[in-house]
């Protein structure tokens, strides 16, 4: 589902329409559930008016008040540390992502690739697009498109073969389905583009995007983000545009104080949680801890960029694919294994993305 077989053979083309999932709902899912974990557990504030007191009746005699007891000391929160979470998209139905996340072989493919990191002093947030065509070996399998792993093994394939790539620990995983990514632009008021390369959509809306700044609704969102025959390029130019996006979603939900909204939090969670699965490790607690060790990253401090590559060529099989770049590539690895990403990305200009 959701791309070539491992014969090459071409997807049907519902899905091949359906294959571009938005990574912007990745990352908006980990601050919007992460945030509502936090927010939604805080006790409430009541300001209805106090209830009208009776008089009081006489009081008694005083007595010798009992020794107060000692007050536990808190526990201290634990301190931050890195953290790694891979965002796993796909056009599957909600039984498929079970069976994906459980491991078991099932008809789909992962579209949508994003390794997120987070640093532990939580500055800034790193998302890493990995092309779904990345010709990679896959741990027991052998060589094949990066998105075959979620196929093979389901989620806990993907997880591995993308460790292995990168060279890096995955903490936790996180699967989303497509349906939910117009009713969630739409629960944050739509978002605002800039568009460099002007289009027009190929398919369903034949909507057009002039250059500068476009305000997106969720079904003209989803065109923008699905987009890739339009471009000479292809998927790279499709994935710059969804992590043009993702930039503007977060730096909107950060600026105008999204997750401090209940009403808006609850939207956001009530649109995305049917269409998404988190890995058993993320529970209530983790989530509140990720969202509490947010609170000080500064809009705009998210950084995304494409995973480099060496182009594209054809696999022996005549499947068309992209091309590993292994220099580039450790290089990446290092960047992550040394907490050095923010020289990486500053040597190699990735500040607006690439």
């Amino acid at each position: 589902m959701g791309g070539p077989a491992l014969d090459g053979s071409p997807a049907p083309a519902g899905r091949r329409h359906l294959r571009p999932l938005l990574v912007a709902v990745a990352a908006l899912l980990i601050l919007a559930v992460a945030g509502a974990a936090y927010f939604l557990s805080r006790p409430r504030t009541d300001t209805s008016a106090p209830a009208e007191t009776p008089n009081p009746a006489p009081a008694a005699a005083p007595e010798t008040p009992p020794t107060p007891s000692a007050t536990p000391t808190p526990e201290p929160e634990p301190p931050p540390v890195a953290l790694n979470i891979l965002l796993v998209g796909s056009d599957s139905r909600v039984n498929a992502r079970a069976e994906a996340a459980s491991g078991a072989r099932s008809d789909q493919r992962s579209d949508v690739l994003v390794f997120i990191h987070l640093p532990a002093d939580r500055q800034s947030v790193y998302g890493i697009s990995i092309m779904r065509d990345l010709w990679v070996d896959i741990p027991g399998y052998g060589a094949a498109k990066i998105n075959a792993a979620l196929e093979l093994g389901g989620v806990p394939l993907q997880a591995l073969t993308v460790s292995a790539l990168l060279g890096q620990r995955i903490d936790h995983t996180v699967m989303l389905d497509f349906e939910g990514f117009s009713a969630l632009t739409d629960a944050l008021g739509g978002v605002v583009v800039d568009v460099k390369l002007p289009f027009s959509s190929t398919v369903d809306t034949r909507y057009y995007f002039p250059p500068g700044a476009n305000r997106l609704n969720g079904a003209q969102a989803l065109s923008f983000v699905r987009e890739r025959h339009a471009f000479v390029d292809g998927d790279y130019q499709r994935v710059r545009n969804q992590q043009t996006f993702l930039k503007a979603a977060l730096a909107k939900l950060l600026n105008e104080g999204g997750l401090a909204d209940r009403n808006t939090v609850r939207e956001l969670v009530r649109t995305v949680l049917p269409h998404v699965t988190l890995d058993a490790s993320f529970t209530l607690a983790s989530l509140e801890h990720l969202a509490y060790s947010l609170r000080s990253t500064a809009p705009g401090r998210g950084v995304f960029f494409t995973l480099p590559t060496a182009g594209t060529g054809t696999s022996r099989d005549g499947q068309s694919i992209v091309l590993q770049d292994p220099a580039a590539t450790a290089a990446v690895s290092a960047a992550l294994a040394g907490q050095t990403l923010a020289e990486y990305v500053a040597a190699n200009n990735l500040q607006n993305g690439n």
